[in-house]
């Protein structure tokens, strides 16, 4: 069968929700170090409003997570986006974090100052019901981390779904290889009766999420050389360094958490470089002409041997099941990168 490629649904007009014309977006994040780099972007976009930071456990634990977050936020200029704390396990299973990949705080060898705004007091699958039901049909959902929030809010209000305008979703591997066992992504890995949970239910409201997976994620390579464009465009050296001796602090964190990402997939992927996977899919929220995708069926595996997580794409339709996600098939890759040294070059500038 003749695969088709088609183009995420393009933006439609603002709706009540948005201000001046801005995109309102909810992220969902495990803020390791490229969450941390999707919130700068998100921060750094005029076109975007961030409504609120959701956080659950993942890269590292559910506390850390909003630390970083806040931190980071802040860090940014925006200490007064709301972050709200989740669920600190996966739905069914025991947690697993990431230190060997994004360090034991989630941000490389960076170091930031404690936040010192408080975390919400909502619980985060109810900040996403809550902020769904105010803005319906105009709130873009996009998710960076395991499922688990939003399994708990669907299961709290089916309709979530319907009240979205979009949801767009890190996760999955649907044609590549894995980056945590052969056939499994991450996000999904870590918590696939959440990842379950979510298809299944975004099936039975009749809306298809749209998945970006390691299949387009991976090709955003971000190398010393898009480092050291953004530094030039901040006006300091890459690792932040002004000419007066001072330190632009965006650059300077950028360079230390990037250094341990990089000498990571320098040990794994064999490039020095980094795959930043979820500033890709917070760009794509923002502008869907980024991301060519294709609508197929997809299951999770829950009991596979080898293959626990893995996102089961059935590409032939074998199956005979109408397509339930729209999963991402190709991105402009160079576009993406011009993006992001532009606008994360001038945030650091201001």
């Amino acid at each position: 069968m003749t695969e088709r490629a088609e183009p995420l649904s393009p933006a439609e007009p603002a709706q009540p929700g948005g201000h001046g014309g801005r995109i309102p977006i909810l992220v969902d994040c495990d803020t390791g170090i490229d969450d941390s780099l999707a919130l700068l972007y998100a921060v750094a976009s005029s076109d975007c409003e961030v409504v609120a930071v959701t956080c659950t456990a993942g890269n590292v634990d559910a506390e850390q997570v909003a630390e970083n977050t806040r931190a980071v936020l802040e860090l940014a200029g925006r200490s007064d986006v709301e972050v709200a704390l989740g669920r600190r396990r996966p739905l069914a299973r025991e947690l697993v974090t990431t230190p060997e990949t994004h360090g034991p705080r989630g941000i490389g060898y960076a170091e930031l100052p404690a936040a010192h705004a408080a975390v919400s007091a909502r619980f985060s699958p109810d900040l996403i019901v809550e902020e769904a039901r105010k803005r319906p049909g105009a709130l873009t959902l996009v998710t960076l981390a395991p499922l688990t929030n939003v399994a708990l809010a669907v299961l709290r209000e089916p309709e979530l779904p319907r009240l979205l305008k979009r949801t767009v979703v890190m996760g999955g591997s649907y044609r590549s290889n894995g980056n945590t066992a052969p056939t499994t992504e991450w996000n999904v890995s870590c918590d696939p009766e959440a990842a379950k949970v979510v298809f299944d239910a975004w099936e039975a409201a009749g809306v298809r999420p749209i998945a970006l997976g390691l299949d387009v994620t991976e090709r955003a390579k971000l190398l010393p050389s898009h480092l050291a464009s953004l530094a030039a465009r901040a006006g300091c050296a890459p690792d932040g360094t002004r000419t007066d001796g001072t330190a632009n602090p965006i650059v300077r964190y950028l360079a230390n958490a990037l250094r341990f990402y990089m000498e990571f997939h320098s040990r794994y992927d064999g490039f020095y470089g980094a795959f930043i996977h979820d500033p890709l899919a917070l760009a794509a929220a923002l502008d869907p002409s980024l991301v060519r995708t294709e609508a197929v069926p997809v299951d999770v595996e829950l009991g596979g041997r080898l293959t626990t997580g893995e996102t089961v794409t059935d590409w032939r339709r074998v199956w005979g099941k109408p397509a339930n996600v729209d999963v991402g098939v190709s991105a402009e890759i160079d576009r993406f990168f011009e993006l992001f040294v532009d606008r994360v070059g001038n945030l650091a500038a201001r």
